[in-house]
């Protein structure tokens, strides 16, 4: 059984992932999509977050984020010592029994020679040095193109303070800062397979060993994605919430969505997947539309009493919060706690 899902965030101001800074001007990062630019997040963002909020939780998780310290000055050789950048420490060799990271993550161990024989030696020959990740995103994209909006601000001077910007190598030390910022929702699609949330993968016969945290993990999981928050790139500035305002999903034994998984549309027009299942595209003797799960402020303000009887009337599940919907989707494909 596999999980298809879209979630939509609340529209708010951002400036949030940001790609290299050019002068002063702090750019988001955005796609292209037809003729307009449209600002994005990285699922790689999103994933980190979704760690982060697992250790939250109080669940163990194999990679730590290291953040960028003084260091050791000059190296031996006369160079510079360790780098002023953004680093992960891993505590223990990948193990997707005892992390829930590595588990629904992956890992690739990019190992050879004098490491690939220690990982030999700990491991045994058998231990595999790549893992597919289990929960597959997307970009996060606006629902509305970017406007060349930005917001200047200037920095104040540092006259007398113990360091000097830029190492004391900076003519400058105030500056002129130009943020470009959009207001937009943003919608992502996640996937996952719920056989890949309970079990190990296939051994060489075929057989698959249930995983002893796989359940609990997976619930943890959808919670942590109800409650998604702190996804930013560089030079992040604004508070945006990342958790769904609404979601579409559909729990079904097809190997795919079925739909247009980026299915919101700006002004709250109905998604062509409502329209889809309303108009009988999802009636046949399997019941498919009864695979289907709506909820957070679509249910509450995006569509009419007809809709949300039509909808009923087929056997999709509404609720009015979203957060409630992923514990429904859970029990369904997890069975009741």
């Amino acid at each position: 059984m596999n999980l298809f899902a879209t979630v939509l965030t609340y529209p708010a101001p951002s400036s949030n992932y940001g790609g290299e800074t050019e002068l002063n001007r702090l750019v988001i990062q955005k796609v292209t999509d037809g003729r307009f630019d449209y600002p994005i997040f990285s699922p790689e963002s999103m994933r980190n977050a979704l760690r982060e909020t697992l250790k939250r939780y109080g669940l163990p998780c194999n990679r730590e984020r290291i953040h960028p310290v003084a260091g050791k000055g000059k190296s031996e050789d006369g160079g510079e010592g360790d780098k002023q950048q953004l680093a992960v420490k891993f505590a223990k060799y990948p193990d997707p029994e005892a992390y829930i990271d590595d588990f629904f993550f992956g890992y690739l161990l990019a190992v050879k020679k004098e490491q690939l024989d220690k990982l030999r030696t700990e491991k045994g020959k058998d231990y595999p040095l790549k893992r597919d990740s289990v929960l597959r995103m997307n970009l996060a994209k606006a629902l509305e193109p970017y406007r060349h909006n930005a917001v200047f601000n200037q920095s104040p001077e540092i006259k007398d303070s113990p360091w000097k910007p830029g190492g004391g190598d900076a003519k400058a030390t105030s500056a002129l800062l130009h943020r470009e910022t959009v207001v937009s929702a943003f919608q992502y699609p996640f996937a996952l397979n719920i056989d890949d949330c309970t079990h190990h993968p296939p051994d060489s016969k075929g057989k698959r060993k249930p995983h002893p945290h796989g359940k609990d993990w997976t619930r943890a999981l959808l919670r942590a994605i109800g409650e998604l928050n702190n996804v930013a790139g560089k030079q992040a500035r604004s508070y945006f919430e990342m958790a769904p305002a609404s979601i579409i999903a559909r729990l079904t034994d097809s190997l795919v969505a079925g739909y247009q998984t980026y299915c919101f549309k700006p002004e709250n027009k109905t998604p062509d997947v409502i329209i889809d299942i309303l108009s009988g595209d999802f009636d046949d003797k399997e019941g498919k539309a009864k695979e289907f799960y709506i909820g957070g402020e679509i249910v509450k303000r995006g569509l009419t009493d007809e809709q949300k009887k039509g909808l009923e009337a087929k056997g999709v599940i509404l609720d009015r919060d979203s957060r409630k919907l992923l514990v429904t989707i859970a029990d369904k494909g997890l069975g009741k706690e």
